[in-house]
């Protein structure tokens, strides 16, 4: 598909991974992208989501939007995150159906792998169990984006794609300890705590719980690339191939960020899944897709930006 000569419409698109796959459409030559925005458009609400696809009406639909946090928000709000991310996907792709909408490209979630997955977890061990239990609602909440895309093309030979990228991180993204994920979580930690001189920082769960991290450019890259080449009905999985505990990597954000003080970890709270690595095989067969970014120079660079964006708040 040469998306030049499409017009698209991308949910999420003013979030993290949105304004990476926005810049990487616009590298592509994409003109006619419409980005419908949540001050604008609750996707949660039928007539916003009809509205969009009038204003849009586009051939081609990323959906990116979506509830999404670290531990800690999955537990507090587990009936919002599977309400709403249900909702806002069940109606995307109905209303794409009925506005005759080339093609849909769902973003699921590394969450709705089972909890004990066989490591690096292939695609076909998606329905071998249940998924870890403090993000489980938003993990099964995405995956029915799959089930409905598989069904729309059996009944209605619906063009839907379904894509896992694995945990992301990367310059602009969410720092808000409310909800912030485990990279920019343990920055902001390491950071401010050397700031104050603390002795020490505290961290949650054992560390001995292992994750797998795609720089977000090369996410970006890869949902477009499978948007122009990829048009089967098996979800992909997209990640970067390595694996690294948790304890691992607060010890190179330790180092990365100059923190002198001790880690204490917290055994009474969660380690949430405990190990996550991806076979990326078919992403690389299907559609082209590698990560190319080296984790601890994407690591730096998100540091780098953070460090950077603190700088100009004090500054203002």
């Amino acid at each position: 598909m040469d998306l030049t000569k499409q017009r698209l419409m991308l949910t999420g698109g003013d979030g993290f991974l949105g304004r990476y796959v926005v810049a990487e459409l616009k590298r592509q030559g994409v003109e006619h992208l419409f980005v419908p925005r949540h001050q604008d458009y609750d996707l949660t609400r039928l007539p916003d989501v009809v509205r969009a696809y009038e204003t849009g009406r586009p051939d081609v639909v990323i959906h990116l939007a979506a509830k999404v946090g670290g531990i800690g928000i999955n537990r507090e709000k587990p009936g919002e995150f599977f309400y709403d991310n249900l909702l806002m996907g069940v109606q995307l792709m109905e209303q794409a159906r009925l506005f005759g909408v080339e093609k849909f490209v769902s973003i699921g979630t590394i969450c709705a792998y089972p909890k004990f997955t066989p490591v690096p977890f292939k695609e076909a061990d998606l329905w071998n169990g249940y998924p870890e239990e403090t993000n489980a609602p938003y993990g099964l909440a995405k995956k029915m984006l799959l089930v409905q895309g598989e069904a729309y093309r059996q009944q209605y030979g619906f063009n839907a794609i379904y894509l896992l990228p694995v945990n992301l991180y990367g310059p602009g993204d969410n720092f808000d300890p409310a909800s912030s994920h485990v990279i920019p979580a343990l920055i902001k930690k390491c950071v401010e705590a050397s700031e104050r001189g603390d002795r020490h920082i505290e961290a949650w769960g054992t560390g001995s719980a292992s994750r797998e991290f795609l720089y977000v450019e090369d996410a970006a890259r890869a949902i477009v690339l499978a948007t122009e080449r990829y048009d089967r009905p098996e979800p992909v999985n997209l990640g970067s191939g390595m694996e690294i505990t948790i304890k691992d990597l607060l010890n190179l954000i330790v180092e990365l960020t100059g923190f002198e003080g001790e880690v204490v970890w917290d055994a009474t709270k969660p380690d949430g899944q405990p190990r996550r690595s991806l076979d990326t095989s078919r992403a690389w067969q299907a559609f082209g897709f590698r990560a190319e970014t080296d984790f601890r120079a994407g690591l730096q660079r998100t540091i780098e930006w953070y460090l950077a964006e603190r700088q100009k708040l004090n500054e203002s």
